[in-house]
Formats: C-alpha cells, structure tokens, sequence
C-alpha cells in the first residue's frame, strides 16, 4: 500500500503508538477511535471517498478546520469537546510525520492550528440541603433504590469520577476501624480515600445484599453488568425528579455526576480544608486545577471582603490636564 495512504499509519497509530508505546488508558483511546470515526465519515460525505481509499492530502489543514467547525456548528459540540477532538488529530499527525517523510508538510499545517479558547465558566455545585435531598430521593424499599443510594453516597464521599466509580470493585473497599476505597484515575494514578462510618455501613449492607456473586463490580445493573455513563446519567435524573418535590431549588441547576464531584470539593473547602489536601482528594494532577474552586465559592470571597474597611471619602473623577491624556481618555 502506497505510504501516503490513510490506512496504514492509522492502524499503526491505534495499535502501536496507543497501545504498545504510550500505554494509554482504554478511556482515551476509545475517544481517539470517536474522532476518527467522525472524521472519516465526515471526509466521506464533503469528498465522496471511502475511508480505506483516503490519502494524507486528503487530510490538509482546510479540511481538518472544516471538520471542527462541524463539530461545533453542526453537532453542537462545545469548544472543549472540540480541542480534544483537535488534540488526537494533532497526536496522530505527529506520527504521520515520523513515518512518511514526504507528508511533513502538511502534517507541519495540521500541527499549527490552534486550540480554540473558550469561555471559563464558574463551576455549578449543590448546596448541603440540595445533596441532602438528592441522596434522600431513592426508593431503599427497591433493589435498583439500594443500589441508587450507595452509588450517589459513594460519589459524594469520595468526589470520584463517575469513570472510577463505575469501574469500581467490591475488592477495592476495605472495612474496619476506618473504612477506605482505593480509587484509579486519570493516568493510572492510584489513591485513597476515607469514607464516613455512615458510607460504611450503606456500602456493608449493599455488598452484603449482592452476596457470593461471580461479578465483582460494586454497583452492577439489573443485568449484573456493570453500569455504563448513561446508566449513572438515568439514574442521577430519575433522583433529581424524586428530589425537586422536597428540594424546589434542584429544578434551577444542571445536575450530572462530575457535579456531584464538584460539590464533595466545594463542601471539603468550605469545611476549612485546605487546597492541597482537596487536589489529593479528587486525584488532580496538579493544585491549580483545584484552584477553580477558590474562584467558585462567593462566600470566602463575601468573608474576605468584610475585612475591608469600607472608603468614606467620596470617589473623584480623573480629569486629564494634558492634550495627550485627553486623547487617551476619550479612545
């Protein structure tokens, strides 16, 4: 097969360079192979060239910009969902260049187009009442209701992703004196995290329930597979409808399972802990992520700024005395 052919090094990219030679997670690669599925097929309807025939000049930096603006006007993706997209696109270039000498090029042109800024929104999280009404909402007097129950306190506890939580295993929490479940995030990166006596003793009862069977997962579905995304989704919705009657307030937010993350974080900051403890808690990378936080909570800024003596003298108005100045005041 000719080397400046799709195929080939697209295989490669998947197989070895993922795979074998990065080792990254099953989650990411599964993102990549959305990408390119995407991509393919949108390269298919704008040119009329079926994937397997498709050649690197095919692929030039015109048509990626045409594909993202695709995603976003079309699909509605948002500015991040689109740099990601871009980021794999970009990763695989990157080995195009290394395997086809002749494509550097083009690839030097895929390589140059930006990541898109997007606006920087203050994070949405509960309030204790609002949290408080969601864990209340499942009906224990069901399965499905016990199961709902101790999988909505366990991400509240733990400030888990729902990727960690859903991959969860029974095996992972250790009782005792002091009840602990050991968490895999992003990278691989391995942590621990306390759970309250209350989380305990839910979690027991639930393992206790699922009894001697063959799947280890801590949160199965009626099926006794594990629980998908949108399962998590479903049930999280099904709760907020039970807990908007009691807790009228749920009905103005957008509640998914990273806003319960985001909420066990704002809870742990305003409680006095400190940023660096809370980073460790939720597995960041690194403290400036959990820097959002700090930004989102307007009640340690209210606090900071009655520290403030308030300005009794009145305000005055620069006035410019300088032909210059004036110039400058008025553009």
């Amino acid at each position: 097969m000719p080397s400046d052919m799709i195929a080939p090094h697209l295989q490669a990219f998947f197989a070895d360079y993922l795979c074998r030679q990065k080792r990254l997670s099953p989650q990411t690669i599964a993102s990549c192979r959305d990408t390119f599925r995407l991509l393919l097929t949108f390269l298919k309807d704008q040119c009329g060239i079926n994937p397997s025939a498709l050649r690197i000049a095919d692929m030039e930096a015109p048509a990626i910009l045409s594909f993202l603006d695709y995603l976003e006007h079309q699909r509605g993706n948002s500015v991040r969902s689109r740099n990601i997209r871009l980021s794999a696109v970009r990763s695989f270039f990157r080995l195009v260049a290394l395997r086809d000498p002749d494509s550097i090029g083009i690839a030097t042109q895929v390589l140059a187009i930006p990541i898109k800024r997007g606006d920087k929104k203050l994070i949405g999280y509960l309030t204790r009442p609002e949290i408080q009404a969601l864990l209340a909402a499942p009906d224990r007097s069901k399965w499905s209701g016990r199961r709902d129950h101790a999988l909505l306190l366990s991400l509240y506890n733990s400030g888990a992703r729902v990727s960690e939580m859903i991959a969860l295993k029974r095996d992972a929490v250790s009782f005792g004196a002091s009840t602990f479940v050991q968490l895999t995030g992003k990278g691989r990166k391995e942590r621990t995290i306390p759970l309250w006596p209350e989380t305990a003793q839910v979690l027991k009862a639930w393992f206790r329930e699922l009894g001697e069977q063959t799947n280890p997962m801590a949160f199965p579905n009626a099926r006794g597979n594990p629980l998908s995304r949108h399962g998590v989704d479903y049930l999280l919705t099904k709760a907020v409808q039970c807990a908007t009657d009691s807790c009228p307030s749920l009905a103005t937010k957008t509640i998914s399972p990273h806003v319960v993350r985001h909420t066990t974080a704002m809870h742990l900051l305003q409680a006095g802990v400190d940023i660096a403890t809370i980073a460790l808690w939720l597995g960041h990378e690194s403290i400036e992520t959990t820097h959002m936080y700090l930004e989102a909570d307007l009640a340690m800024k209210e606090k900071a700024l009655g520290k403030l003596d308030p300005v009794e003298s009145e305000w005055k108005r620069f006035q410019a005395n300088d032909p210059l100045l004036e110039f400058l005041a008025a553009l």
